[in-house]
Protein backbone atom coordinates (compact mmCIF):
# COMPACT_ATOMS: atom_id res chain seq x y z
CA UNK A 1 0.00 0.00 0.00
CA UNK A 2 2.53 2.61 1.39
CA UNK A 3 5.23 0.95 1.84
CA UNK A 4 8.91 1.29 0.31
CA UNK A 5 8.90 -0.29 -2.90
CA UNK A 6 11.94 -2.63 -1.88
CA UNK A 7 14.52 -3.59 0.73
CA UNK A 8 16.80 -0.65 -0.96
CA UNK A 9 14.50 1.87 -1.17
CA UNK A 10 15.41 4.94 0.68
CA UNK A 11 18.34 6.20 -1.99
CA UNK A 12 18.80 8.60 -4.59
CA UNK A 13 18.98 5.25 -7.07
CA UNK A 14 16.36 4.13 -5.57
CA UNK A 15 13.66 6.38 -4.08
CA UNK A 16 10.28 5.70 -1.96
CA UNK A 17 7.87 5.86 -3.95
CA UNK A 18 4.99 7.19 -1.30
CA UNK A 19 1.77 8.60 -1.15
CA UNK A 20 0.42 11.39 1.09
CA UNK A 21 -1.56 10.11 3.85
CA UNK A 22 -5.05 11.25 2.28
CA UNK A 23 -3.94 9.61 -1.15
CA UNK A 24 -4.33 12.85 -2.99
CA UNK A 25 -0.24 13.15 -4.38
CA UNK A 26 2.52 10.79 -4.88
CA UNK A 27 5.90 11.43 -3.89
CA UNK A 28 9.26 10.55 -3.90
CA UNK A 29 11.78 10.51 -0.72
CA UNK A 30 15.44 9.50 -0.19
CA UNK A 31 18.28 9.88 2.15
CA UNK A 32 21.25 11.89 1.62
CA UNK A 33 23.90 11.04 4.19
CA UNK A 34 26.66 12.96 2.24
CA UNK A 35 25.00 15.85 2.35
CA UNK A 36 25.88 18.46 4.85
CA UNK A 37 23.43 18.54 7.05
CA UNK A 38 22.52 14.79 6.38
CA UNK A 39 18.78 15.38 4.79
CA UNK A 40 15.80 13.97 3.34
CA UNK A 41 15.58 14.76 0.60
CA UNK A 42 11.55 14.90 -0.59
CA UNK A 43 10.22 15.66 -4.70
CA UNK A 44 6.74 16.42 -5.46
CA UNK A 45 6.56 17.15 -8.57
CA UNK A 46 8.78 19.87 -9.34
CA UNK A 47 9.39 20.93 -5.88
CA UNK A 48 12.18 19.09 -3.80
CA UNK A 49 12.36 19.89 -0.19
CA UNK A 50 15.07 18.92 2.45
CA UNK A 51 14.60 17.98 5.68
CA UNK A 52 17.09 16.95 8.46
CA UNK A 53 17.75 13.51 8.42
CA UNK A 54 17.76 12.79 11.75
CA UNK A 55 14.18 13.90 11.73
CA UNK A 56 13.25 10.23 10.81
CA UNK A 57 14.64 9.10 14.60
CA UNK A 58 13.65 12.27 16.74
CA UNK A 59 9.79 11.68 15.32
CA UNK A 60 9.87 8.08 15.99
CA UNK A 61 11.58 8.70 19.94
CA UNK A 62 9.10 11.33 20.35
CA UNK A 63 5.77 9.27 19.13
CA UNK A 64 6.86 6.29 21.53
CA UNK A 65 7.11 8.86 24.40
CA UNK A 66 3.71 10.37 23.22
CA UNK A 67 2.02 6.65 22.97
CA UNK A 68 -1.14 7.38 21.51
CA UNK A 69 -2.47 8.64 17.90
CA UNK A 70 -1.05 12.31 17.32
CA UNK A 71 -2.67 14.14 14.61
CA UNK A 72 -0.53 15.28 11.61
CA UNK A 73 -1.56 19.19 11.39
CA UNK A 74 0.22 19.55 7.92
CA UNK A 75 0.60 23.27 6.99
CA UNK A 76 2.59 25.21 4.66
CA UNK A 77 5.42 27.17 6.52
CA UNK A 78 3.94 30.57 5.72
CA UNK A 79 0.71 28.88 8.42
CA UNK A 80 0.59 28.29 11.67
CA UNK A 81 0.54 24.90 12.83
CA UNK A 82 -1.97 23.63 14.72
CA UNK A 83 -0.61 23.11 18.76
CA UNK A 84 -0.54 19.78 19.67
CA UNK A 85 0.60 18.00 16.19
CA UNK A 86 3.11 16.54 14.20
CA UNK A 87 3.42 19.65 12.20
CA UNK A 88 3.80 22.05 15.02
CA UNK A 89 6.48 19.36 16.51
CA UNK A 90 8.58 19.65 13.50
CA UNK A 91 8.72 23.48 14.04
CA UNK A 92 9.53 23.64 18.16
CA UNK A 93 12.06 24.96 19.63
CA UNK A 94 11.04 21.83 21.88
CA UNK A 95 12.22 19.87 19.28
CA UNK A 96 15.45 18.03 19.58
CA UNK A 97 17.38 20.39 16.77
CA UNK A 98 15.42 23.36 18.93
CA UNK A 99 13.33 24.60 15.43
CA UNK A 100 12.49 23.68 11.97
CA UNK A 101 13.74 20.31 10.60
CA UNK A 102 12.34 21.59 7.40
CA UNK A 103 15.38 23.31 6.00
CA UNK A 104 14.89 25.43 2.63
CA UNK A 105 13.46 28.76 3.51
CA UNK A 106 10.00 28.62 1.83
CA UNK A 107 9.71 25.01 1.98
CA UNK A 108 10.18 24.33 5.32
CA UNK A 109 6.62 23.41 6.15
CA UNK A 110 4.66 20.26 5.35
CA UNK A 111 6.65 18.10 7.68
CA UNK A 112 3.06 16.65 9.13
CA UNK A 113 2.32 15.35 5.36
CA UNK A 114 5.69 14.08 4.07
CA UNK A 115 6.96 12.56 6.93
CA UNK A 116 4.66 10.26 8.24
CA UNK A 117 4.50 7.78 4.76
CA UNK A 118 8.66 7.69 5.16
CA UNK A 119 8.12 6.53 8.94
CA UNK A 120 5.16 4.55 7.91
CA UNK A 121 7.61 2.61 4.84
CA UNK A 122 10.05 1.91 7.60
CA UNK A 123 7.64 0.18 9.64
CA UNK A 124 8.57 2.22 12.21
CA UNK A 125 4.42 4.15 12.75
CA UNK A 126 1.25 3.85 11.72
CA UNK A 127 -0.45 6.54 9.80
CA UNK A 128 -4.22 6.73 8.81
CA UNK A 129 -5.41 7.65 5.01
CA UNK A 130 -8.50 9.28 5.60
CA UNK A 131 -9.27 12.24 3.36
CA UNK A 132 -9.03 14.61 6.27
CA UNK A 133 -7.31 15.02 9.71
CA UNK A 134 -5.05 11.92 9.79
CA UNK A 135 -3.55 10.59 12.77
CA UNK A 136 -0.01 8.58 13.70
CA UNK A 137 1.46 6.85 16.35
CA UNK A 138 4.61 4.73 16.80
CA UNK A 139 5.08 1.17 16.16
Amino acid sequence: MFMATSASAGTKANPWKLTTPPGSSAFEAFRDASASPPVLVVTVGKTVLHYHLSAIDDLHRMLLAHGDWLPLGSADEQKPAAPGTVEAWGRSADNPIGGWYGIKKGLRGRFGMYLPPVLEALGLAEVEHNPRNNRMRAK
